[in-house]
């Protein structure tokens, strides 16, 4: 708590001034002197809330990890059907989040938060519980609800602050959400390995419990102005899709999710199947990128309001694309180990690192008032690709008894991430002249 007290003097000492009506019963009124107050309603919801929020459905993605294998002798099951929990997640939370911006602009971010959690915490009861690999399915999917907290912790930040501000913050806030993935994945496989794979949802339930107590008790409403229905907000979808700079953003955010999806999906088979390692080391193994994403996450709290979203974004794809490519040519002249493939993949943690917050503080800053429906849409089309990647990087390590076809997926990915932001840095010299 004394790491996020002092993040937490730097996010209450740059409150912007808000002006907020009430709304509705949840009556939080804003000033330009507010600061923010822990457990305390009245003012914006405190830095630690953000990162639960966050870090819950950060944890929910990667805990079980190290538990596929056995979940897949236990439901008695191919592998592929049970990499279906980490594909159709990814595939039912991007639908999700194309109406999770819209609703939390219409009906305020706090209602959709304290929501989305209730129904994690029953899915999670749900899934700890299930008899067969298709009620388990059903419920991994009611789990991603549980991606509310990563949508709107960007879009609450983005309430208060302006573009480059946003990204600092976002960064500081993904940074403290970093430390929950770096430690989960090892969590859950000490958890398979004393007791069994249930062990790891009891956990997340749990987690989803504590999440919603705090919410309760500390999330100020921040959505300002009187609420706008949600078809007024589809009618404003048109003003966002023609945005080039959006697209560019997105895809930039997307294509360097791309990589660590990627890793998601293929991650676990290489480790189980390709290296041989047992729970516990595959959980270990998947500490490593948020190590990165940790320090990347770091570095964009502390420099991007300096060096622009922009440059940041180039800098961070830049790190992914030259880090997997050494891996993925180490590995071609048969260097390949368990260690240089989970090495490698830091980078991908650390080019997200300055990658995600800052091209997703672009993509709400380019139409601010639209920012929970960017947030949601932007964040759809991540999730979404994220999903063809980790079902893409199954189909290519059947090509190969190495990894090396996991990694060229992912060097593709960054690679086109690069393009991406290279676009949006041409296009706005483009406005720029005109």
């Amino acid at each position: 708590m004394v790491y996020f007290a002092k993040l937490q003097i730097h996010f209450s000492a740059h409150l912007i001034a808000v002006d907020t009506p009430s709304r509705r019963d949840y009556g939080l009124q804003m000033a330009s002197h507010t600061a923010t107050r822990f457990l305390d309603r009245a003012t914006p919801p405190h830095l630690f809330t953000l990162v639960l929020m966050a870090g819950v459905a950060a944890m929910n993605m990667s805990a079980f990890l190290p538990s596929l294998p056995a979940m897949t002798t236990y439901f008695d099951t191919d592998y592929g059907i049970m990499q279906l929990s980490v594909s159709l997640y990814l595939a039912g939370t991007a639908v999700l989040q194309l109406i999770i911006g819209p609703i939390s602009d219409h009906l305020g971010r706090r209602p959709v938060v304290l929501g989305s959690l209730a129904v994690f915490v029953l899915a999670s009861i749900g899934c700890l519980l299930s008899p067969s690999i298709e009620v388990f399915l059903a419920f991994r999917m009611l789990q991603g609800t549980v991606v509310v907290g990563l949508v709107l912790s960007r879009a609450i930040v983005r309430d208060l602050y302006d573009q480059d501000e946003s990204a600092s913050m976002i960064g500081y806030v993904t940074m403290g959400m970093a430390l929950v993935p770096m430690v989960a994945p090892t969590i859950g496989g000490i958890l398979d390995q004393l007791f069994n794979w249930q062990a790891t949802f009891v956990l997340l339930a749990v987690a989803g419990v504590g999440a919603f107590v705090v919410c309760f008790f500390d999330q100020g409403e921040t959505v300002r102005g009187e609420p706008r229905s949600f078809m007024e907000q589809v009618r404003d979808y048109p003003e966002l899709l023609k945005s080039r700079r959006f697209w560019g953003y997105v895809f930039a955010a997307a294509f360097g999710s791309g990589t660590f999806f990627a890793f998601l999906g293929g991650g676990p088979k290489v480790a189980s199947d390709i290296y041989g390692l047992s729970s516990f080391w595959s959980g270990v193994g998947f500490g490593a990128p948020p190590i990165g994403y940790a320090i990347g996450n770091g570095i964009s709290g502390r420099f991007s309001t300096r060096a622009g979203v922009n440059r940041m974004v180039i800098i961070g794809t830049a790190v992914t694309f030259v880090g997997l490519a050494a891996g993925a040519l180490a590995t071609f002249a048969g260097f390949g180990s368990a260690v240089l493939f989970f090495a490698a993949c830091t980078s991908i943690g650390l080019g997200n690192g300055m990658v995600i917050p800052n091209a997703s503080a672009g993509m709400l800053s380019v139409r601010p008032h639209l920012a929970g429906t960017a947030s949601g849409l932007g964040g759809a089309i991540m999730v979404g690709g994220g999903a063809a990647f980790s079902v893409l990087a199954g189909i290519v390590l059947e090509l190969g008894q190495t990894d090396l076809p996991l990694l060229l997926l992912m060097v593709g990915s960054a690679a086109l991430g690069l393009i991406s932001i290279l676009y949006v840095v041409i296009r706005e010299r483009q406005i720029a002249d005109a």
